[in-house]
């Protein structure tokens, strides 16, 4: 068990955290959430014990392991793989590295025998026998290629190196197990394993997400922070926002019953307080309307954009036809004669652990790269707009918001340009700020509003999800479902290709691909997905033989 009593913690002369008292049990999985800048990642690392309370203090069970996802990808550079996984137990790398140290003496002696005899007995108490095996399972579901497990870390990309991080995370069965953001970077098929893998995970798991169905999922427990509280609901995302939601409700509504009581003592107060037959019952509803206190319901700090896209023209029947395409990147064919047709209803979620293939065909689609083979034709009545992975070049300039947007308004007009600023939650002064200086979640936003002033009819989006909050995430989701129009996206958010997609196209390791009609979760039941297990699972199974 770990738990936080009367935490408070500051910044400056702001109190992030007041007076904040829960407890995490075995056994659960607790779910923290709360809008950007709440400071859900500066509680985990409270809760880690990286950062100092202001006051209060943290406990942790006596003997208890604790285990955090660690956010710095080039830590353990000069590190192969395997034993940075096998970090994640410190204890059992510290057994190994040592017993090493004393079997490669070449003066061995006595002395080294017998610790050397107390080492392997505590090693094989920890199941370091299984250590590496146990690494390489965790580096298989997460999608680490096993010819990997035995490179340095500095030879692996960084979404490699993520994996490997989660790995380390979860290595040795942690006591109490810490998790910030721990789907980011991960390909749909990572997702599902890491689910399961927690979902059995029987101790303490506490984990920041912006996933909805993840947290659905994976959680026993959402720990919700709001105004510097933090306040427990049991069960998982969706009963915490029909639980928060009919508290709100029921409050307001208490309140609304208490206004009309208010109203109808004051006005009897002020009919009859001069006449002297009815002063005692005046005097009676004066002291039972000073008893009457309203609930003090602050809004919540959560704050939604307004994300819609209306497409200008209505789209024809001939969208998009694609012949043969493949495509070779740094001597890997990433594309292998893909084709396909897009019809007019169509909402396509192209899925797959490759991601550079899906960027790929992304970027052939809108015109950035060509084509080794095969072609594509968009239908006249079609227009794009595209929400790029990479927005690096988007933003490398000196324009403001306002003045960025601008150039890609169809309608130069300024009050138009920030009417679209401010369904993006870019407010007042917002609009001065240089592009070039926006946090991740503030590009996202301008290029959502960049999509939404287009008036295209067909959306391409990869990957839009990134460093949204929950948020703005549920907003681009309902804005995406409401579209009457053409899309093509992927997206590691299962709840936004769930709701959102009508097709499935998966893009193989190999370059080829699967194309079905079919909700998400219809796909991941299917035959092809099947088959793709049973084949992950043979290959698994050859390499380890």
């Amino acid at each position: 068990m770990i738990s936080a009593n009367n935490v408070t913690y500051r910044v400056g002369k702001k109190a992030l955290f007041e007076d904040v008292n829960i407890k995490f049990t075995e056994g659960n999985c607790y779910g923290l959430i709360g809008a950007n800048g709440a400071g859900k990642s500066t509680f985990l690392k409270i809760l880690s014990g990286s950062l100092e309370t202001t006051n209060g203090d943290i406990s942790i069970t006596p003997g208890q392991r604790l285990s955090v996802l660690e956010q710095d990808h080039f830590k353990y550079d000069s590190y192969p793989v395997t034993d940075v996984v096998i970090m994640g137990n410190k204890r059992l790398y510290e057994v190994m590295k040592e017993k090493d140290e004393i079997y490669a003496k070449e003066d061995f002696s006595d002395e080294d025998g017998i610790r050397a005899s107390e080492l392997e007995a505590e090693f094989a108490e920890m199941d370091g026998w299984d250590a590496e095996s146990n690494a390489a399972m965790l580096l298989n579901g997460l999608g680490v290629d096993t010819s990997l497990h035995y490179s340095m870390m500095n030879e692996l990309n960084g979404n490699e190196k993520v994996k490997v991080l989660l790995a380390k995370a979860l290595f040795g069965n942690p006591d109490i197990l810490l998790l910030d953001e721990p789907t980011n970077h991960l390909d749909l098929d990572a997702i599902a394993w890491l689910e399961e893998f927690l979902i059995n995970f029987e101790n303490t798991i506490i984990v920041v997400s912006h996933d909805r169905y993840f947290l659905n999922k994976v959680c026993t427990h959402i720990a919700d922070i709001d105004y510097g509280k933090i306040q427990l609901f049991a069960g998982n995302y969706d009963f915490w926002y029909e639980s928060s939601q009919l508290i709100i409700k029921q409050r307001k509504e208490a309140n609304k019953k208490k206004e009309e009581q208010i109203k109808e003592l004051q006005e009897f107060i002020s009919r009859f307080s001069a006449n002297a037959s009815k002063s005692k019952q005046a005097t009676s509803r004066k002291r039972a309307l000073e008893k009457i206190e309203l609930d003090d319901i602050k809004p919540s700090s959560r704050k939604y954009p307004y994300i819609d896209f209306r497409p200008e023209r209505e789209i024809g029947n001939e969208v998009l036809t694609v012949e043969g395409i493949s495509k070779t990147i740094n001597g890997e064919k990433v594309l292998d004669n893909i084709s396909f047709i897009v019809g007019h209803d169509d909402k396509i979620a192209f899925v797959g652990g490759n991601e550079l293939a899906k960027t790929t065909l992304f970027k052939i689609l809108t015109g950035e790269l060509e084509p080794d083979a095969g072609t594509y034709k968009w239908g006249v009545t079609t227009s794009q707009a595209y929400f790029p992975k990479d927005n690096t070049e988007e933003f490398n300039n000196d324009y403001t918001i306002t003045d960025w947007l601008m150039g890609y308004s169809p309608v130069k007009d300024i009050t138009y340009v920030r009417g679209f600023l401010g369904r993006m939650l870019f407010a007042g002064d917002d609009g001065v700020k240089k592009v070039k200086v926006l946090s991740g979640g503030e590009k996202v936003r301008c290029l959502l509003s960049k999509m939404m002033i287009s008036g295209a009819n067909c959306l391409i989006f990869d990957e839009p999800t990134n460093h949204l909050d929950m948020e703005a995430i549920t907003a681009l989701n309902e804005g995406m479902i409401r579209f009457k129009g053409v899309e093509l996206f992927s997206c590691h958010d299962h709840q936004v290709v769930q709701t959102t997609a009508n097709r499935i196209i998966e893009i193989l390791p190999d370059g080829s691909m699967i194309d079905k009609i079919t909700t998400y979760d219809e796909y991941l039941e299917s035959d092809e997905m099947a088959r793709k297990r049973t084949v992950y699972t043979n290959n698994a199974t050859d390499d380890e033989d």
